[in-house]
């Protein structure tokens, strides 16, 4: 088992002299293996060898045992070590999670505290090539995408430093016999030897059926998962460029909008990638329920050639399409626009629920228009005026416009999503006659010659 452990770590340079490596250590024949082999090279690489030790409190007298057994063995080893007693049953009530994910967030959350505190190079762990198969073959059964069926990995960044794992060049079997050969008389957990949970029916009936087949599984399983790993780390890579393309993030409103067009001129690998990206962002944790059919929603909604389209995503996340737009958000920072009817002020400024501005002032001369401003001839103008948002059964007409057209018919054509035609800026004169529907149409007016106009100009807000 030597030989093997060390040309992995030196296969992916998992240490390096002088370091300060903390070891997680349960008690049992693989953490005890790997702090064995580990205090055996302690001087040769000049390491500052402490260990991390939990006490679940999930089999009272046998999990306290085994807590009790490490801090033992690290006196007589004359290690450093660092304990601690998790209260696993209340967080996962709190969480509303599993026992085991529970035990794991917890465990992981010391791990990290410890590595901060100890300014630790290193947060060794004992998985083995084993449990790398049995992840493998666990995640082949459920997942429905290339980037979920991965490994192990045999190093990952944690609280500023390097979780490792040098026993995954090796077996079960293989570090039974190290623990035979040095000495060492592990803890056993029993609840290891019964198959009532999903990982150990796969290591008592699944696995070796499969090692009768291959002998060498675990160095089959560990390949597969570096290639694995070192493509879908480039391909990450390439979806991030997707990103910065295609897509906006607002972190204000923690939204993300999308354009489609552009979206789409990728690989759809790429895109399904992206995708997953853009929820990693907006969620704190993926749902549990969220599957592969949210995925293809996903994909038959920007296939849609145009219009607007909405989807439901767990946790209130809404997909909301509009033409070539995509925007992801969740309902509550989304809030339904406020409908508004004031009265423009003349001369002076009126503000807008959104932060918008409108001014407005007398003027004797006419500039050049702009879609966000107007000149109307003052002489017959049906005063006061008023910015309004629209009301059902609106119409206007515009110069060239044989009759007058819905509103509703002037946003599709003009592609305005849905979510805003609510909240559009509309000045009318007091008979509710409308001469702006602000930034896309004029509305058609008598032709005078005025020597004063109202002079109307538009400012959208920052929020």
């Amino acid at each position: 088992m030597e030989n093997a452990v060390r040309k992995f770590i030196d296969k992916h340079s998992l240490l390096h002299q002088g370091a300060r490596v903390l070891v997680g250590v349960s008690g049992g024949p693989d953490s005890m293996a790997l702090l064995h082999f580990l205090s055996t090279v302690r001087e040769e690489w000049n390491l500052d060898l402490q260990v991390l030790s939990v006490d679940h409190q999930l089999r009272g007298e046998e999990s306290e045992g085994d807590f009790n057994y490490v801090k033992q063995i690290c006196k007589d080893w004359g290690l450093t070590f660092h304990g601690t007693s998790l209260d696993v049953r209340s967080h996962a009530r709190t969480e509303r999670i599993s026992m085991e994910v529970a035990a794991r967030e917890l465990r992981y959350k010391f791990f990290a505290q410890k590595m901060i505190e100890l300014h630790a190079d290193y947060l060794a762990l004992g998985h083995h090539g084993d449990d790398q198969v049995e992840t493998l073959v666990m995640k082949l059964v459920r997942s429905a995408t290339s980037t979920s069926f991965q490994g192990i990995p045999v190093q990952r960044p944690l609280a500023g430093g390097m979780i490792i794992r040098p026993l995954l060049a090796v077996t079960k079997s293989e570090i039974e016999v190290y623990c035979e050969t040095h000495n060492i008389i592990p803890r056993i957990d029993a609840t290891n030897l019964e198959s009532i949970h999903t990982r150990n029916y796969y290591r008592h009936h699944v696995i070796p059926l499969l090692k009768e087949k291959n002998a060498n599984l675990h160095r089959t399983a560990q390949h597969l998962s570096e290639n694995l790993e070192e493509d879908e780390t480039y391909m990450q890579k390439q979806a991030k460029k997707v990103l910065d393309e295609a897509v906006v993030f607002n972190h204000e409103k923690h939204q993300v909008i999308m354009d489609i067009n552009l979206f789409k001129k990728h690989d759809q690998s790429l895109q399904r990638r992206a995708f997953h990206l853009i929820l990693n962002y907006l969620y704190e944790t993926i749902p549990s329920h969220l599957s592969y059919v949210h995925e293809e929603q996903f994909f038959t909604l920007i296939r849609k050639s145009h219009g607007n389209t909405k989807l439901d995503f767990p946790h209130c996340l809404k997909l909301n399409r509009a033409y070539d737009r995509l925007t992801f958000y969740f309902e509550q920072s989304y809030p339904l626009q406020e409908n508004f009817n004031q009265m423009l002020v003349l001369p002076g400024t009126t503000y807008l629920p959104d932060g918008s501005v409108i001014k407005a002032t007398y003027t004797a001369t006419i500039g050049k228009e702009t879609p966000f401003s107007l000149y109307i001839a003052a002489s017959g103008l049906s005063l006061p005026l008023y910015v309004r948002t629209r009301k059902n059964g609106d119409r206007m007409s515009w110069k060239g416009l044989q009759g007058t057209r819905k509103l509703k018919d002037i946003f599709i054509d003009e592609k305005i999503p849905i979510e805003r035609r609510n909240s559009w800026p509309i000045v009318v004169d007091s008979n509710g006659h409308i001469l702006w529907l602000v930034g896309l149409k004029k509305g058609k007016q008598i032709e005078v010659n005025d020597k004063q106009f109202v002079y109307i100009q538009y400012e959208k807000g920052h929020q």
